[in-house]
């Protein structure tokens, strides 16, 4: 009983320590964390504390979450794009190669500029209407975020990317918690990208 509580307790401060993201997967070598972690894991196996097993189910269950996580990021992105393309009467191939050549949306737009940032405006107020739904906002949370919400996609549209930034990666900084850079939040990512 002491053994499993002391392997329990190893656990939880493993993943508090090192944070779900870092704890991942022992291939995810972002910032050499699945290096760090998995040298953490095997240290408690040597000592006795966890078992192979456990640390196996560890690793599996965090490179669910991580996988999870991308995939969520991946849809939002994906949903996102869909907008923009659908609002600007494009498809995704000519839009991202308009930005990479270095154009912004509202470049892109034109005259469509406010059709395009009203669309945005609605898919992520949407989004985060969802996000306190699932309770991952509160309701002053998600005031606070719409309160400047239009000024923030405004300037979104009207940023030049320039080539190789993609188009929106690194929008939703935290899969969780809806599109972040639009929102001004800033905290522990976990999200593809970034500018």
């Amino acid at each position: 009983m002491k053994k499993k509580l002391i392997a329990a307790t190893a656990v939880a401060g493993v993943t508090l320590a090192l944070g779900t993201a870092g704890v991942a997967s022992a291939h995810d070598n972002k910032g050499g964390r699945g290096d760090k972690v998995a040298t953490v894991l095997n240290g408690l196996v040597t000592k006795g504390t966890l078992t192979q097993a456990q640390v196996d189910a560890i690793t599996k269950a965090m490179t669910e979450a991580r996988d999870a996580d991308r995939a969520a990021h991946d849809a939002i992105h994906a949903e996102r794009t869909k907008v923009i393309t659908d609002a600007l009467g494009i498809d995704e191939a000519s839009l991202k190669s308009r930005l990479q050549a270095g154009e912004s949306l509202a470049t892109i737009a034109g005259a469509k500029k406010d059709a395009l940032i009203n669309a945005l405006v609605a898919f992520e107020t949407k989004k985060i209407d969802e996000a306190v739904t699932a309770g991952k906002l509160t309701a002053a949370q998600a005031t606070s975020i719409k309160a400047d919400l239009k000024t923030r996609i405004t300037a979104h549209v009207e940023e030049v990317r320039g080539f190789g930034k993609g188009m929106g990666k690194g929008m939703d900084r935290d899969g969780d918690k809806g599109p972040r850079d639009l929102m001004g939040h800033k905290g522990k990512g976990h999200g593809r990208g970034g500018r």
